[in-house]
């Protein structure tokens, strides 16, 4: 009875032995599985035995090689992304200080087209007056040539404007060859009043040339 008992108690013993080993071989291909563990090394002879793959340290190092790359592609992407954002900002700068820029060039252009055409105008009026000048000098050392009723008779076909700019150019052109101004015979041969409105217009206007 003694050795049917020992018997007995030994057997347990292995079996629970044995029940031990099978859940800690299944809770090492479980973990390992779940990558949780490496254990390939030491489950690749029951691997082998029951025919099946086991799993490799390239398969995890594949999956994590996708991870980090991917981790890596969403970095680079977000730096495009702002990068992009950046260079959009700095477009829109540039595109209004180019705006700006060109009104500010348009305004100079008009500006310039302004003043060009004051100065061509301005020019056009100093050569208009120019060419009144010299023919006034013209006529007035004509008439100066003429015999003074003869003379006369030209002046009192002209305009008041233009006898009195004959006259004041006569007594110019005589000061200053220091001759006498014919001017006031002129005025005594003309008809009593064109001479006297001639004499009050000279008397109320500068004397300057028109």
């Amino acid at each position: 009875m003694a050795g049917y008992g020992s018997q007995h108690i030994l057997g347990r013993v292995i079996v629970l032995i044995l029940l031990i080993i099978v859940l800690a071989i299944g809770g090492l291909i479980w973990f390992d599985y779940l990558a949780i563990i490496d254990a390939k090394a030491m489950l690749s002879p029951l691997y082998s035995f029951l025919g099946l793959k086991p799993r490799t340290q390239q398969t995890l190092s594949d999956a994590q090689t996708l991870s980090i790359d991917a981790e890596r592609l969403a970095v680079r992407l977000e730096e495009l992304n702002l990068r992009s954002l950046e260079l959009d900002k700095r477009e829109a700068e540039l595109q209004k200080k180019e705006a700006e820029i060109e009104q500010k060039a348009q305004e100079l252009t008009e500006r310039q087209k302004a003043q060009d055409e004051r100065e061509k105008t301005f020019n056009l009026t100093v050569q208009q007056f120019e060419n009144r000048r010299v023919n006034i000098e013209q006529n007035a050392r004509y008439l100066v040539g003429m015999p003074p009723d003869k003379a006369v008779k030209i002046l009192a076909a002209m305009d008041d404007q233009d006898i009195i700019d004959v006259f004041r150019m006569t007594e110019e052109i005589a000061q200053k060859e220091g001759k006498a101004s014919l001017v006031a015979y002129w005025l005594s041969l003309l008809p009593p009043e064109r001479s006297a409105e001639l004499q009050r217009k000279m008397a109320g206007k500068p004397r300057t040339l028109n």
